[in-house]
């Protein structure tokens, strides 16, 4: 393994102490563990939290900032953080507007997080959740009940941030949270594993002519493998999930290009110009594109295609003011 770490038990808390000594403006770390707000507190608004396993950067701690999330945990490298850990996340970012936390659905952050929004309910603290959902490749993966929780995400971080920050109550924002989740639809392909720092050893092994189709943000088991194929071909495979999971006929969307950590804006540039024509032949309007690492796999060699169907309402949120390490 050859990584630039100092100790592998150090790993997530010198990754955190470094992005919030990057970003001092946006970011403060709490005592408890890996969890960070915003360095000045929303007051009078509902306030969001998120967070998972390690190895996700810039997610989730690179979304906490003016329009999108209040508060971020971090596990341990694609673990879920502790009840403990999400519950002084909530006490730190509390309002009387109440809380919503954005959890992706992986068992053991649903689990936690639930556990944490009882914790904080007990204290008399008004929390409500949403569950991502957006991976059209697997259903009942090896950590999932239903579908994984992917990049999309990112979206709902953002709209729903929006909402909050112009004043939205805690039903309206988790409303609107929900509709992003029932609009968009994300799948990946994966040419490259990525290595945990405390497993020593890639997650899984591709030959040279190999790709991992549908593959999961921890390096987990996608639908199947194939020969690798040219840009345009995978481009045309998940882009057909996709398009058949829901109707996008007609419709605005907003297209995000997400790499998984390894993958050169080179290729997932390639990888657009082919989403960008097919969607245009599909008669799809192309809203707003985003092209980028928003929710990596550590070092993995992958790029996942998320579609988010939008309204007006959904427009105007997205192209709400955000300001954070991440979205500017």
């Amino acid at each position: 393994m050859k990584k630039f770490i100092n100790d592998v038990a150090l790993v997530e808390d010198q990754m955190i102490q470094g992005m919030v000594k990057a970003y001092p403006q946006y970011l403060r770390k709490l005592d408890c563990g890996n969890v960070v707000v915003r360095a000045h507190k929303k007051e009078g608004k509902v306030a969001l939290i998120s967070g998972g396993g390690s190895g996700h950067e810039p997610a989730h701690g690179g979304f906490v900032g003016t329009g999108m999330l209040d508060g971020a945990v971090a596990g341990a490298v694609f673990t879920s953080p502790t009840p403990d850990q999400i519950y002084e996340g909530i006490k730190a970012i509390a309002t009387d507007a109440g809380v919503l936390m954005v959890v992706k659905n992986y068992t053991g952050d649903v689990m936690n997080f639930e556990m944490a929004a009882e914790m904080a309910q007990m204290e008399g603290i008004s929390v409500q959740y949403v569950v991502t959902n957006d991976d059209v490749a697997v259903k009942d993966s090896l950590y999932t009940i239903g579908r994984r929780g992917v990049a999309g995400t990112i979206f709902v971080h953002k709209i729903a941030g929006a909402l909050a920050e112009a004043g939205g109550t805690l039903d309206e924002v988790r409303a609107v949270a929900q509709k992003v989740i029932d609009n968009v639809r994300t799948m990946g392909a994966a040419i490259r594993p990525c290595t945990v720092p405390a497993a020593g050893k890639p997650g899984f092994e591709l030959s040279e002519d190999e790709m991992e189709v549908g593959i999961g943000i921890h390096g987990e088991p996608g639908t199947h493998r194939e020969p690798l194929k040219p840009a345009d071909e995978i481009v045309d495979l998940l882009l057909g999930q996709i398009l058949a999971d829901i109707d996008y006929e007609g419709s605005e969307v907003a297209v995000m290009i997400n790499g998984a950590g390894a993958t050169p804006l080179m290729e997932l540039f390639i990888i657009n110009n082919h989403v960008a024509d097919v969607l245009a032949q599909k008669g799809i309007s192309v809203y707003k594109t985003m092209v980028g690492e928003y929710m990596t796999s550590i070092e993995m060699e992958g790029f996942s295609i998320s579609l988010l169907r939008l309204d007006e309402e959904l427009k105007g949120f997205l192209d709400a003011p955000a300001d954070t390490p991440a979205w500017r």
